[in-house]
Formats: structure tokens, C-alpha cells, sequence
């Protein structure tokens, strides 16, 4: 009884601290008009253009400059910047939960939305991103997604 106690613990903790691959699944960029692609712009405007702009551009100089609080500057979300070079898991819990959970001692402004969106919610803004990206930016990172 004791070691099957011990067994169930462990893997309850450990599960618990790791990002499950299983619970995000692959997300796929949306298609122009359909109803996740609307609910994603809506969502990306409301909560992420103020920041990484409305065209998906990010802030200007954003890989070289600092803002006037000494912080780095919003990177674009149109494949032009390295969203694209994280899988989904990774992208989907950084929305969630902000960079300071993953980044020792971070100081920057990317906060999380699980106070403001819903997991399906968060899919479908990244759904909404992906429908910028070039098409071999958006098939290398689908490949990051099966390891």
C-alpha cells in the first residue's frame, strides 16, 4: 500500500509541474471568416494588439530596444519575429499564465490572461495568429508540435 501510494504521488506531482503536451494539442491556424478566426481578431485585438499592434506587427526596433521602463518591446506575432519557433504547449501556457512564470527573474510587461480568457479562448487567439504566419514558418512550427 505504502509504495502504491508512493507511485500515485509521484506521478500527480511530476504531471502537475511539467506542460502537458496532451492537454493543448497541435493548434492549426484558422481559416479567414470562419468563426474561430472572427473570435480570435476580436480577442487579439481586445487584449494583444495594445502591445504587439493591431497588424500583428509588434513595436517597432522591438529585437534591439528597450521601452522607457527598461523592458524589451512587444515582439510582431505576423511570423516575423520567433513566435513561430515555439510549440504550441509553450505558446499556449506564456498566454496563459505570462513569461514570469517560466522566466527566472523576469521583469517585462508579458503578463498572463487566465484572469480574462478562457483556454478555448487562448487556442483560438493563436489559431487567429497562425493565419499570418508564411506558409514554411507555420509547417516548421506544427513540426515542434509532434515531439
Amino acid at each position: 500500500m505504502r509504495i502504491y501510494l508512493s507511485l500515485v504521488l509521484i506521478f500527480f506531482t511530476t504531471d502537475s509541474l511539467s506542460l502537458n503536451h496532451n492537454i493543448v494539442g497541435t493548434i492549426k491556424k484558422s481559416s479567414i471568416k470562419t468563426t474561430q478566426f472572427n473570435e480570435g481578431k476580436a480577442l487579439y485585438l481586445k487584449n494583444c494588439a495594445s502591445c504587439h499592434k493591431k497588424n500583428l506587427s509588434g513595436q517597432i526596433n522591438w529585437d534591439a530596444k528597450l521601452d522607457k521602463d527598461g523592458h524589451r518591446l512587444a515582439p510582431p506575432m505576423n511570423g516575423d519575429g520567433h513566435t513561430w519557433h515555439h510549440d504550441d504547449s509553450t505558446l499556449f501556457y506564456i498566454t496563459k499564465y505570462g513569461l514570469g512564470r517560466y522566466v527566472k527573474n523576469y521583469k517585462g510587461k508579458m503578463g498572463g490572461f487566465s484572469d480574462k480568457l478562457t483556454d478555448n479562448q487562448i487556442k483560438n487567439v493563436l489559431a487567429y495568429v497562425k493565419s499570418y504566419w508564411p506558409e514554411k514558418k507555420y509547417r516548421y512550427q506544427l513540426k515542434l508540435n509532434e515531439r
